[in-house]
């Protein structure tokens, strides 16, 4: 049967079959061609698929078929798969893992307020409002997790000033423990990339002279 596949897939049906995407029917060259052995539409539950068997030079991509009771469900799994994938990404691009649960923010933020205490003016400000913006991080983690924030930022703030580099917010148990002998890491690259854009926005607000109201 012929089967049509929507806009958005022509571009991984093509990377799938190392076709090019031809618009024209004189463009049609054997070296722009895909090939394979069948291709037909099967149903899968209420819906159908379209399934490409049997390529010849198989491109590099890989079909996730995600099923759920509803759209609501369908749009989650899609979600957490999606930021799977980005998290798998960033540790491709950058091979260092540091510690989760919020540890990093909260540690980063009782070092730049002890260097705070060593400046003096505008700087001094700027730098221990940074440090304080960080600590927002666990706060709406420990609120995410059902906790009561304040008493979680506060216990955080003195482990860590005791030393407790790898201490962080535990959301299964609910408590505060080690992020590293739980083995809850991630990838350097989420980190330092929530860093590097949020400061290039804060750099952008503070450039705006003026707001011209538009209707």
């Amino acid at each position: 049967p012929r089967c049509r596949g929507a806009r958005d897939e022509i571009d991984f049906i093509s990377k799938t079959l190392n076709c090019v995407p031809i618009a024209n029917i004189e463009s049609f060259k054997p070296e722009k061609l895909g090939r394979a052995a069948e291709v037909r539409e099967v149903t899968v539950g209420n819906g159908k698929v379209v399934k490409v068997t049997g390529i010849e030079n198989k491109g590099k991509t890989m079909t996730v078929l995600v099923r759920g009771s509803n759209g609501l469900v369908l749009e989650e799994a899609d979600r957490s798969l999606h930021d799977a994938l980005c998290v798998i990404r960033c540790l491709v691009q950058k091979q260092y893992l540091i510690a989760g649960g919020s540890a990093p923010e909260m540690e980063m933020s009782r070092v730049l307020t002890e260097w705070a205490k060593t400046l003096q003016g505008m700087p001094s400000y700027c730098v221990r409002g940074f440090a304080q913006a960080l600590e927002v991080i666990p706060y709406t983690l420990a609120e995410n997790a059902g906790l009561d924030p304040i008493t979680i930022v506060t216990e955080l703030r003195n482990r860590h000033a005791n030393g407790g580099v790898y201490d962080g917010i535990n959301v299964r148990k609910g408590t505060i423990t080690d992020m590293k002998e739980a083995n809850v890491l991630q990838p350097l690259l989420v980190t330092s990339s929530a860093f590097q854009l949020a400061s290039e926005t804060v750099r952008m607000i503070l450039k705006i002279d003026d707001i011209v109201p538009v209707r």
